[in-house]
């Protein structure tokens, strides 16, 4: 039996990684990582959470170009200078590249609630990405628990179309945030968290 002290613990040693060993994960580690996702809460219990695992580095170079590509087309659109944005995208070509595995979390509306006005529209989308993202941070943990080290990352969200045609994925499935995962080089020390205080309102 787990101690909560203990499951507390392990919960606040989640770090973001982003720097990895080159050793491959097994299948066998990504499937459970994902199986034990699904058990995530999601509206209706519709389970609108969608995966597509890379660990192919032709795959993952193709998938960095085009998202490279739109990056780019935004970064010149903010007006930054030219070695600014070679520098940043030389980062996320590099950080896809250098991942043992790559995810990709998608949102599926296809089995949510249908309705006739944009407000309720809206807000079962919101709902449906909400599950979604209830199923990314499961994985994390699910991550962490196998000893793999991993960073949300939301810039498939910018690209999405690029994404789906990268990856030859169906049009319903909405890409929402890219996982990086692997062994981690190193942990990185607890950055300072807001005291509950400022974050949180009691109501007695």
């Amino acid at each position: 039996m787990t101690h909560t002290t203990d499951l507390h613990s392990f919960l606040r040693t989640r770090r973001s990684i982003r720097r990895f060993k080159p050793d491959p994960v097994p299948d066998s580690i990504i499937q459970t990582v994902i199986h034990t996702a699904t058990f995530a809460p999601s509206a209706h219990n519709r389970q609108p959470w969608r995966f597509v695992v890379i660990a192919d580095p032709g795959a993952k170079s193709k998938l960095s170009q085009q998202m490279t590509a739109e990056f780019q087309r935004d970064l010149e659109k903010d007006n930054l200078p030219p070695e600014a944005i070679q520098k940043k995208l030389k980062r996320s070509h590099e950080r896809i590249i250098g991942a043992p595995v790559v995810i990709i979390l998608c949102v599926d509306m296809t089995e949510m609630d249908e309705y006739p006005d944009a407000q309720r529209k809206r807000s079962e989308y919101i709902i449906a990405t909400q599950s979604t993202a209830n199923a990314g941070m499961q994985l994390l943990l699910a991550a962490h628990a196998e000893g793999l080290g991993g960073v949300w990352v939301c810039s498939p969200v910018f690209a999405q179309k690029p994404v789906q045609t990268a990856l030859d994925i169906p049009k319903t499935w909405e890409p929402q945030a890219l996982f990086l995962l692997g062994y981690p080089v190193s942990i990185p020390d607890t950055r300072e968290r807001k005291p509950i205080e400022e974050v949180t309102k009691f109501i007695n």
